[in-house]
Order: C-alpha cells, then sequence, then structure tokens
C-alpha cells in the first residue's frame, strides 16, 4: 500500500510546541474545538504541560515497538504466522531502554493536576508495552541469531502466538493514550490562544496561532497506513473552520501590510491544496488509495513548511 500520512510524526512534535506559545504545533483531533475556554483555563498550568512532556516523551520512545511490529508484519502472514517459506525473513527491531520513562509516567499518573482519562490510558499503555517487549526483545535475538534454521521454525510460532495475541492490544492502548492525550493538549492550546488575545488582542500572532491550530485538525483527520477511509463527515467542518481562519488571516494581512514574514501565502495555498483533495475524497467515498493518495505527499510537505515558517511568521509584525 502507498504510503500516507504518518501519525507517528504528529505525536513526536508535541513535546517540541510545549516549550513555547509558537513552537511547532501538535496535530489535533476533530472534536478538539468542541471545548471551552473555561475548561481549557482549568488545566493549562505549568504542572498539566509537565506531566503531558513526561508522556509525550515514553509514547516517542516506545513508538520503536510499533516500528519493530511493523517490520515483523512486513514479512509474516500474521493469522498464519511463519512457516519457514517466507522470501526473506527479516526478523524485529531491539527496542530503547525505557524503564526510566515509565516510572516517570507512573509517578506523572498520581500528580496534580488529575487528567483521568489521560492518565488511565497512559498506565493501561505502559503496563501492555511492558507485556509485549520482553517478547519483542527475546524475538529478536531470536532471528538475530537465525534459530529459526536449527529448530525449524518452532521457536518463530512459539513467538508468533505472543505477538498475535498482545500486539493488538499494544496498538489499541498506544491509539487511546494518544487520542487521550491529544484532548488535553487541545486544551492548552486554546488556553494559550485565549491568553494571546486577552493580552494582544486579535493581531498578527493571534491570527498565526489559530490558522495553525486549525490547520493541524484537519491534518490529523488525512488519511493514513492504518486509516486509508476518510471520515467525510467529521472531515468537512474541520476543513470549513480552517477556511474561516484562512480567511481572517488574509483579511488581515490585507489591512496590516508586512504583518507576516515568508509565511503570508501559507495558509491559503494549503487550504487550496485541502480543497482539491477533498474533492477526489468526495468521489472516492473517502477512501484515499482510490485517487487522492499522489497528492498527500505535497501535501504533507506544504504543512511540514508551514510549521517551520509559522515560528517566524511575525518577526516583523509592526502591528
Amino acid at each position: 500500500m502507498r504510503s500516507f500520512l504518518s501519525k507517528a510524526l504528529a505525536t513526536a512534535a508535541i513535546a517540541i510546541l510545549m516549550q513555547g506559545p509558537l513552537a511547532a504545533p501538535i496535530l489535533l483531533p476533530a472534536t478538539a474545538f468542541a471545548q471551552s475556554a473555561t475548561a481549557a483555563e482549568d488545566v493549562a498550568s505549568d504542572e498539566a504541560i509537565d506531566k503531558m512532556n513526561t508522556y509525550v516523551d515514553f509514547l516517542n520512545r516506545s513508538l520503536r515497538a510499533s516500528e519493530s511490529l511493523q517490520r515483523y508484519e512486513s514479512w509474516v502472514d500474521m493469522k498464519k504466522g511463519p512457516t519457514g517459506k517466507e522470501r526473506n525473513v527479516y526478523g524485529l527491531y531491539s527496542l530503547y531502554d525505557v524503564r526510566d520513562k515509565i516510572a516517570a509516567v507512573e509517578e506523572a499518573a498520581k500528580a496534580e493536576p488529575k487528567l483521568p482519562e489521560l492518565d488511565a490510558a497512559m498506565l493501561a499503555y505502559a503496563q501492555t508495552y511492558q507485556q509485549l517487549a520482553p517478547v519483542i526483545e527475546k524475538a529478536n535475538k531470536y532471528y538475530e541469531r537465525q534459530d529459526y534454521k536449527s529448530d525449524k521454525m518452532e521457536g518463530a510460532k512459539a513467538f508468533h502466538k505472543e505477538i498475535a495475541a498482545l500486539a493488538p492490544v499494544f496498538e489499541e492502548h498506544r491509539e487511546a493514550a494518544d487520542a487521550a492525550l491529544r484532548v488535553e493538549k487541545v486544551k492548552v492550546d486554546l488556553a494559550s490562544l485565549n491568553a494571546l488575545e486577552k493580552a494582544e488582542g486579535k493581531k498578527s500572532r493571534w491570527h498565526v496561532r489559530n490558522v495553525m491550530l486549525r490547520a493541524e485538525a484537519i491534518m490529523e483527520l488525512l488519511p493514513s497506513n492504518e486509516k486509508p477511509v476518510v471520515d467525510m463527515v467529521a472531515f468537512k467542518p474541520v476543513l470549513d473552520a480552517y477556511a474561516s481562519a484562512v480567511r481572517e488571516f488574509d483579511d488581515y494581512a490585507i489591512e496590516h501590510p508586512d504583518s507576516f514574514h515568508v509565511f503570508e501565502s501559507a495558509p491559503a495555498s494549503l487550504l487550496s491544496k485541502l480543497r482539491d483533495i477533498d474533492e477526489k475524497l468526495q468521489k472516492a467515498k473517502g477512501d484515499a488509495r482510490k485517487g487522492a493518495s499522489r497528492d498527500l505527499d505535497w501535501l504533507v510537505n506544504d504543512y511540514n513548511m508551514m510549521v517551520t515558517t509559522s515560528q517566524s511568521a511575525t518577526t516583523f509584525a509592526k502591528d
């Protein structure tokens, strides 16, 4: 299958975002903007950010387990398991030592502020990881030693039973933890946006932040290898929200020339490409494999460039 947007990169961007008000943003869920300003302000504290950064640190480092499973699934039929007749035996990847990060997650889950859904999701993910990781490590060594050549794949079949049983639960818990983190993260983003408006009004910095939040939300809904079919019912309102933010941004840019260094044309350019993809997805009933996949690389490249330029977008603003 053609490779779509990488969700792993989205997670990796979270910790960077939390270091400053206009640093690289995280991709957000479609439901993000249903959160109220009051709810956002309740959790937008240094303690909440520290907790989420601890969780992000573990999610990023433990991503290696997902990559190891993907390598395994690239050469093994997960329903049948390894047979010894495979053209290539690639094994798995070794994992990183994350014991200190798991300990940090367990401590963070006890700390204030309490974020019940996120805390529970992270603890469940950490527990599942600790069940899966030893199996991956032992299986990896088994394949590195090429023991399957001497035991007629008996060890491979035994490891497969464990991997096949644990992998779906692990990925389910990782997805749940990632989703819960994004919900809490958007509250922090909205609180930051509200605080910026109170401090400066809807000036250049606010418009950059606002348009990036809406861009993040729509990018999150784009297809991935795991989910190549887009939920078009959810896609439309989020695309409309981004379009509205871009119109506000463009109107402000016209009224305040030279407010957005380099960045000025980026939001509209991304919107144009999103509308093109929207048309193709509509015709394909959301299935990106039927015509929209070729455009996604360009779209992701444009978005990544937009993330980069947004960080210095208001350097020379005169408002």
